[in-house]
């Protein structure tokens, strides 16, 4: 079966959509609310970028071996999205009454973080049940592909939508789209396979097997160490970027957002070329390639520095925005792809939890390092630094069995 033919991969391509879109607006307002309606400083701003991050250094492994203890991975993904609506409405109704707070939106960016692994770890186990593993590239591709559309529009509405009613109340349509994106997971109709759950066996085993699963591969770890690597740098300079182009670069909302708006536009792209560069290289390659964009565009953002026209600023910043997003697209593509078709079904959440501590670990850990190093160093002394450390990514790829990883094999 064709995969556009496919309505249950159709409903969970839709609710996907109409999530991001309004993540996007989530991910420019809560920074932005700090920033304008609390006057956050360098070290907050990392704190707060480090919360929505921190489960997945606390929770990914656990949390991957209860998913593959549970039956039912979609209504994981349901009462994610529920979940993520409730703490969102939170925002804007503190600001109505007046009582917003950083506390507040640390624990709210926390909270949805915790909740936002659960479905990341449930949705990469769910995708093989509902498409065929010589597909997942494709499928993966879509979904990214619409993905990087939404993050096109979303930023740019943030960015007017932050000037229209408040950061605060824009956090408000991000609620809404979690809602969206429930029901229409609540619509799929492709039964879930049964599955061995030995829940008997000590948390410590399952923990382990995930670990040893990806360290014992040389593939697996060469993507989680390359993506770690990407994740820690790329984190250090997205912490301190709003502040940065709202304080020092003198941007508006809508400025800020037009830029964040051209990563999206190089993510789309990305997303786009992602099969056709990996018909062409093989899916070990393009990820080589991938990451040799990456610090490219981290090393454009800190061209953009006080002083200069504040168009020509928002241009660097929507340049290396653009840049990154492509390498990123390509890169994530790829390695879905891969991991997905390479996984025995049985593995799925432990290694998805095991994979997750260890590449998404170091975005609240670089963060962190973005905003200390912000408040110690200046702003822009950090941005170049992080742009230097970025080169670190290459050798994980370089150096590994991605160089002659052929083409995903079809199913048995």
């Amino acid at each position: 079966m064709k995969l556009l033919a496919n309505r249950d991969f159709l409903r969970l391509w839709t609710g996907e959509t109409v999530s991001v879109f309004g993540s996007q607006i989530t991910l420019l307002a809560l920074p932005l609310a700090a920033v304008l309606t609390l006057h956050a400083g360098s070290f907050q701003m990392g704190l707060l970028s480090a919360a929505s991050m921190l489960p997945w250094l606390l929770f990914a492994l656990p949390a991957g071996v209860w998913t593959d203890r549970r039956p039912r991975r979609r209504r994981i993904l349901i009462a994610a999205d529920l979940g993520r609506a409730a703490i969102l409405l939170t925002v804007p109704a503190a600001a109505a009454l007046d009582v917003l707070s950083f506390a507040q939106l640390a624990v709210v960016a926390f909270a949805a973080g915790t909740l936002t692994l659960f479905f990341a770890l449930s949705w990469v186990s769910y995708l093989p049940t509902i498409v065929p593993r010589e597909q997942l590239v494709d499928a993966n591709s879509k979904l990214m592909t619409s993905t990087s559309a939404a993050q096109i529009a979303g930023p740019t509405f943030a960015g007017a939508l932050v000037g229209l009613v408040t950061a605060p109340f824009a956090i408000l349509v991000d609620a809404c789209s979690f809602l969206v994106s429930a029901f229409f997971l609540a619509r799929i109709r492709t039964p879930e396979q049964e599955r061995p759950i030995e829940a008997a066996r000590p948390w410590r085993h399952d923990l382990a097997v995930g670990l040893r699963f990806v360290g014992r591969d040389g593939l697996q770890r060469s993507i989680a160490g390359s993506a770690a690597t990407l994740n820690f740098f790329g984190s250090a300079q997205l912490a301190i970027v709003v502040l940065y182009a709202s304080a020092e670069l003198g941007m508006s909302p809508g400025l800020i957002g037009l830029a964040f708006a051209a990563g999206a536009v190089g993510a789309l792209i990305g997303a786009v070329l992602a099969p056709r560069v990996t018909t062409r290289l093989g899916p070990g390659r393009a990820i080589l390639w991938a990451t040799v964009l990456f610090p490219i565009g981290l090393a454009i953002l800190p061209l953009a520095s006080p002083g200069q026209p504040r168009l020509v600023s928002a241009a660097i910043v929507a340049l290396s925005e653009f840049v990154g997003g492509i390498g990123v697209m390509v890169f994530d593509v790829n390695t879905a792809g891969l991991r997905q078709a390479v996984t025995p079904p049985e593995l799925m959440g432990r290694s998805a939890g095991a994979m997750s501590f260890l590449t998404q670990s170091a975005k609240p850990l670089g963060s962190l390092f973005g905003g200390a190093l912000g408040a110690a160093l200046g702003l822009h002394t950090t941005l170049w630094l992080a742009a230097a450390g970025g080169l670190l990514v290459i050798p994980w790829t370089v150096f590994s069995p991605l160089r002659s990883r052929g083409p995903i094999p079809a199913a048995d």
